[in-house]
């Protein structure tokens, strides 16, 4: 938990699919102090795009979202991050295909694991996606890395770009429709 101005503020770092996408989604949040996109999960000491996107890092595209507990907590963060991707997609979200692009949750304390696997749990149960979810849930080990800074708030700057206007744009709008009671004012 960090602080700032007498606000406590908690840490999620989220992998779904290209960090783009959740990255933009997680910005229009009401209570998200900042999103930055980033690796985590691989052996490969900061890695950069290109080594992450050749899939031998073992590095999934995340994003780093700090945000405020009073606003919105840890267990509605997982709601929304898997509401805006295919959780059941094994090491891929639609056409991107590889490691770097599973769906993963990598935990910064005990709370958040079993969260994150209530979470998991109830939706498994519900059959909300009609197939088996495979999100990995894992520790953070130290091995986070910021994203280089063209990928920061990329959608913003880019959103007539072809993979903005086609994949990112879509969930974004998915976004804003189901969760429009959360979106910044």
């Amino acid at each position: 938990m960090t602080q700032q101005n007498g606000t406590n503020f908690e840490t999620a770092i989220l992998g779904g699919g290209c960090f783009w996408c959740t990255e933009a989604v997680f910005l229009a949040v009401e209570g998200v102090k900042s999103v930055e996109s980033g690796y985590a999960g691989g052996q490969t000491v900061n890695p950069s795009y290109e080594q992450v996107c050749e899939g031998d890092t073992g590095h999934a595209e995340v994003v780093k979202v700090v945000f405020d507990p009073s606003v919105m907590g840890y267990r509605e963060v997982l709601e929304i991050f898997f509401a805006t991707h295919d959780p059941t997609q094994l090491n891929r979200q639609g056409n991107d295909v590889g490691t770097q692009y599973r769906s993963a949750v990598f935990t910064l304390s005990d709370d958040q694991r079993k969260i994150a696997l209530e979470v998991i749990d109830e939706l498994q149960r519900e059959d909300v996606y009609g197939g088996k979810i495979v999100t990995e849930v894992t520790p953070l080990a130290d091995d986070y890395y910021p994203a280089e800074e063209y990928h920061q708030n990329f959608f913003a700057r880019n959103p007539n770009q072809g993979y903005c206007a086609a994949v990112v744009g879509p969930k974004v709008a998915k976004f804003r429709k189901k969760f429009a009671h959360r979106l910044k004012g």
